[in-house]
C-alpha cells in the first residue's frame, strides 16, 4: 500500500500544475483542459474556478497557503462578487448555487446576494434553463435535477440557510414547492424526471435516476428539506421517491444498483456505472439523506442497511480496475476514481467501518499509478475508448481535472495521519454524510492561523 507521504507527493505536484495553469483576463481562469481558452462557464466549480476554491479549502488543513494561492483566492472572489449582480446561470455546478459554495466555503460575505439573485430569476415555474432549446424541448422549459436544476437551487437554498442566510428560507420553500409540483405518480412511488414530460417535443427524454441528473438526487434534497425546513411532506416525497428508486433497481445479494439510462437501447454503454454522477456511489447519498431526515424503514429495510448495499456494489464491482474497453477509465470527481474515493472517506469517518478507509486508500494507490509526470508536474489523462485517440487531454478543474484528484489525495494523506477525528470542512453537497457533531458549517479561512499537521508514518493504514 501507498504511503500518505507518497499520496502527498502527487498531490502536490499535480497542484502545482494546476497553479500553472491559471491564465488572468479580466481576474484569473482555467481552461477546461490544457487547450487555453476562456471558457463560457470561467467563474464555475464544475470546472472554472470556484472548484480551486474548494480544493484550496483542503489544501489549507494541510499547510498554510502561499501568498500566490491568498492572491489567487482574493482575485476569484473579488471577480465572483462582481458577477452575481448579473449572473443568469443559476445552476451547482457553474452558477448561482456554485457561488454560495464558493462564498460560504471562503466564509466571505456573498451568499446573500447569491440567493437574493435567485430569487429576482426565479419564474412561476421555475428558474430558465438554457442549456436544452428547441426542437428538443419546447419553450420555457425547465430542469428537475440536483446539478443544473430547481433540486439544485433547493440544495444551494439549505446550505446557505444553514450559514445564516436567512432570506434562503423563502428561497428554499419555494424550490421546494416546485417541485412538488413536478412529481409524477407512477406504480410504487413517485419520480421527477430530469425534463418534465410536458415540456417534450418528441418521444420521452432517457431517464438517468441516479444521483446528478435523476431521482436519487432529488429525492436527496427532498429528505434534507424535510428535516431542515421542519416539512414532512417533502420527507414524504422524498420517501415515495425512494421507494421507486428501489423497484428500478437490482438488489443482488448484499448489493444495490440502479441502471445509468432508462431505457438504455440507445446506448453503448455499460448498463451500471459506480461513480458520483451515474452510480451506486453518489447514489447512496439519498439514504444517508434519509436517515438524517430521520426514516426509519424504506422496502423493508432502514436507510443505512441501502446505504450499505450502495457501498457493497461499488466495492465488488471491479473497479479501479478497467476491466475492458468502457469500463472505469475516468479517474475524476465527477465520473471517476476520485469522487468514489470521497465517498468512502466520508463514510468511514461516519460509520467506522475500516473496509471503507481501505478501500479509499486503495483508490488513492491507484491515483498515485496512474499520475502521468511531467518534470516536477503530475496530472491524469483519462480514456475515450471510441475515439482514434483514445488517451484524453489532461483536465484541470474540480469536477474532471488535477484540482479535484489532487484535493482527494490530499485529503487522504492527511486523514490517514490524523485519523478519524481530523478535521473536515462540511461541503453542499456532502455535508449530511459525515459524523453529526461535524455537519455544522466552517469555513477554511476562519482556521487561518491553525496551520494543518505535518505527514508523519500512519497509525490508521
Amino acid at each position: 500500500m501507498t504511503s500518505a507521504g507518497a499520496h502527498r507527493e502527487v498531490a502536490d505536484a499535480a497542484w502545482r500544475w494546476v497553479l500553472d495553469q491559471v491564465r488572468w483576463d479580466d481576474g484569473p481562469w482555467i481552461p477546461e483542459s490544457s487547450a487555453a481558452e476562456i471558457p463560457e462557464q470561467r467563474d464555475g466549480t464544475y470546472a472554472g474556478t470556484g472548484g480551486l476554491v474548494q480544493a484550496l479549502a483542503e489544501i489549507r488543513l494541510t499547510r498554510p497557503w502561499t501568498a500566490e494561492e491568498q492572491a489567487l483566492v482574493d482575485a476569484i472572489a473579488e471577480r465572483l462578487r462582481g458577477q452575481v449582480p448579473t449572473m443568469t446561470d443559476y445552476t451547482y455546478f457553474d452558477g448561482l448555487v456554485s457561488a454560495i459554495g464558493v462564498f460560504t466555503t471562503l466564509g466571505i460575505p456573498g451568499a446573500t446576494a447569491a440567493v437574493r439573485r435567485l430569487s429576482e430569476l426565479a419564474e412561476p415555474d421555475g428558474w430558465p434553463q438554457t442549456i436544452l432549446k428547441p426542437p428538443r424541448v419546447l419553450p420555457g422549459s425547465r430542469f428537475n435535477d440536483l446539478t443544473l436544476g430547481t433540486a439544485g437551487v433547493l440544495l444551494g437554498a439549505l446550505w446557505a440557510l444553514r450559514h445564516g442566510v436567512e432570506e434562503a428560507r423563502e428561497l428554499a420553500d419555494r424550490a421546494a414547492d416546485l417541485l412538488l409540483l413536478e412529481s409524477e405518480p407512477v406504480p410504487g412511488g413517485t419520480n421527477w424526471p430530469f425534463v418534465p414530460v410536458r415540456f417534450a417535443s418528441g418521444k420521452p427524454f432517457t431517464q438517468m435516476p441516479n444521483l446528478s441528473h435523476g431521482l436519487a438526487g432529488i429525492a436527496t434534497v427532498l429528505a434534507l428539506a424535510g428535516a431542515e425546513l421542519g416539512r414532512p411532506e417533502l420527507t414524504s416525497a422524498a420517501v415515495d421517491g425512494a421507494k421507486y428508486l428501489l423497484s428500478l433497481g437490482v438488489t443482488d445479494g448484499r448489493g444495490f444498483v440502479v441502471p445509468r439510462y432508462i431505457p438504455d437501447d440507445e446506448s453503448d454503454e455499460d448498463k451500471y456505472t459506480y461513480n458520483w454522477c451515474h452510480g451506486a456511489s453518489g447514489t447512496s447519498l439519498l439514504f444517508l439523506a434519509l436517515d438524517q431526515a430521520e426514516v426509519k424503514e424504506i422496502a423493508g429495510e432502514t436507510p443505512l442497511a441501502w446505504h450499505r448495499r450502495c457501498l457493497h456494489s461499488v466495492r465488488t464491482s471491479g473497479l479501479p480496475a478497467r476491466l475492458h474497453p468502457g469500463f472505469w477509465d475516468n479517474d475524476g470527481r465527477c465520473c471517476g476514481t476520485a469522487g468514489v474515493g470521497d465517498v468512502f472517506l466520508d463514510s468511514w469517518l461516519r460509520s467506522g467501518e475500516r473496509d471503507d478507509l481501505g478501500f479509499a486508500l486503495q483508490l488513492a494507490d491507484t491515483l498515485v499509478d496512474r499520475a502521468v509526470w511531467d518534470g516536477p508536474y503530475a496530472y491524469w489523462r483519462f480514456l475515450e475508448h471510441r475515439a482514434d485517440e483514445p488517451l484524453l487531454p489532461p483536465g484541470i478543474g474540480w469536477m474532471q481535472g488535477a484540482a479535484g484528484i489532487a484535493t482527494f489525495l490530499f485529503r487522504v494523506s492527511r486523514l490517514t495521519v490524523e485519523g478519524p477525528n481530523a478535521t473536515v470542512i462540511p461541503r453542499m453537497e456532502t455535508w449530511w454524510t459525515l459524523p453529526a457533531q461535524r455537519r455544522q458549517t466552517s469555513a477554511v479561512v476562519r482556521n487561518a492561523d491553525e496551520p494543518g499537521r505535518s505527514a508523519e508514518p500512519s497509525t490508521w493504514t
